[in-house]
């Protein structure tokens, strides 16, 4: 299964390989090892973007007192910070990395109402620049339920993921491990915990969005 942000970068990745591939073949007047060079690269890069907009499907087993990894990929960062944008207080931030190989599909932590959505252009710093949170093309979306107050997490655009897909709005009513948006291409995602929040990772941790309960309320 694929997610639908691949649809139309799949569909002209195919057409513009086979073309290619065609016109090359055509002209080459059959199969040589340069033509077979450029089908098996052809053949790699396809694969390479079938595997980054696959969506599998994750059991979350939604719980109020949980909050989920919103995004697969690696833990880098858990460290108390003040969250200037929204809370202007110290809150326990949590970063997962997304690697261009990780599944990209971006997740509700929890269940509730969507208080704040906002999309921030900006800079294309790596995703692990200590500045890249609040420099980077970004966007930052605020869930709250009566069990575990309000959290905020934020997708941020890297060096390579030029394009980050939110479809969070204001009083939309969230789902645990339901679709919030797509990072295309790597990048990281940050979630801000309350301080009283019990975090269940630890660094360098692997993730599972939607399934991988990484703090509880």
């Amino acid at each position: 299964m694929f997610h639908k942000e691949g649809f139309a970068i799949i569909r002209n990745t195919l057409i513009g390989l086979l073309t290619l591939n065609t016109a090359v073949w055509y002209l080459a007047g059959g199969f040589n090892i340069w033509v077979n060079l450029l089908i098996f690269a052809s053949s790699v890069l396809l694969v390479l973007i079938l595997q980054f907009f696959r969506n599998p499907k994750r059991n979350t087993q939604e719980n109020a007192n949980h909050i989920i990894a919103p995004a697969d990929g690696k833990v880098v960062v858990i460290e108390e910070v003040t969250e200037h944008e929204y809370f202007n207080d110290k809150r326990i931030q949590v970063s997962i990395f997304m690697s261009p190989l990780n599944v990209h599909v971006n997740r509700y932590p929890i269940t509730g109402e969507v208080k704040y959505a906002k999309y921030h252009p900006g800079k294309f710093l790596v995703a692990w620049h200590p500045k890249s949170s609040i420099e980077n093309e970004r966007t930052t979306v605020v869930v709250e339920n009566e069990t575990t107050g309000p959290i905020l997490f934020r997708q941020i655009a890297g060096a390579v993921a030029r394009r980050i897909v939110m479809y969070s709005k204001k009083d939309d009513q969230a789902k645990q491990g339901e679709d919030m948006g797509f990072i295309k291409f790597g990048s990281r995602i940050d979630i801000f915990l309350p301080l009283d929040a019990k975090i269940n990772t630890e660094l360098n941790d692997t993730v599972r969005g939607g399934e991988t309960v990484i703090a509880t309320c």
